[in-house]
């Protein structure tokens, strides 16, 4: 998938971390619609982020969400959005996205897709269906 968003232009945001001269995390940042009755504006959708098993636990995906979001402020999006485990995102300031009226596109658990504000104010004028790009739809063998 990151292959793809790198070929058709999808990534916003790409950050790696390397340790000991070899790359072991990785985080992007693809843009995404948020469509309403009243239009569709882009966001920013945070996927895929990985850390090599023999890494994790360490504060490497922290810093690599830490380092996404900083680089995040310096686009002209105003949300984030990322599908993601209740307990982990939180902590770097995403909250559940439905009770804001912002869906995905897909079925997920309520708690599992997340919304931030990049801008202030953001969030009150964002409602609708997050779609993400189309590199996201394909299923990998």
């Amino acid at each position: 998938m990151v292959d793809a968003l790198r070929r058709h232009g999808g990534l916003t945001i790409s950050l790696v971390a390397i340790q000991d001269d070899h790359i072991v995390g990785h985080i992007a940042f693809s843009p995404v619609t948020i469509a309403s009755e009243t239009g569709t504006i882009e966001a920013l959708g945070l996927a895929p982020m990985a850390v090599l098993p023999a890494y994790q636990r360490r504060g490497i995906g922290s810093k690599l969400v830490e380092a996404g979001l900083t680089a995040c402020h310096n686009t002209p999006y105003g949300v984030v959005v990322v599908l993601g485990h209740p307990h982990y995102y939180p902590r770097f300031g995403f909250t559940p996205a439905k009770p804001l009226g912002i869906v995905w596109e897909h079925d997920a658990p309520d708690e599992a897709f997340m919304v931030q504000a990049l801008r202030e104010g953001a969030l009150t004028q964002t409602k609708g269906v997050v779609k993400y790009r189309p590199e996201f739809d394909v299923v990998s063998p």
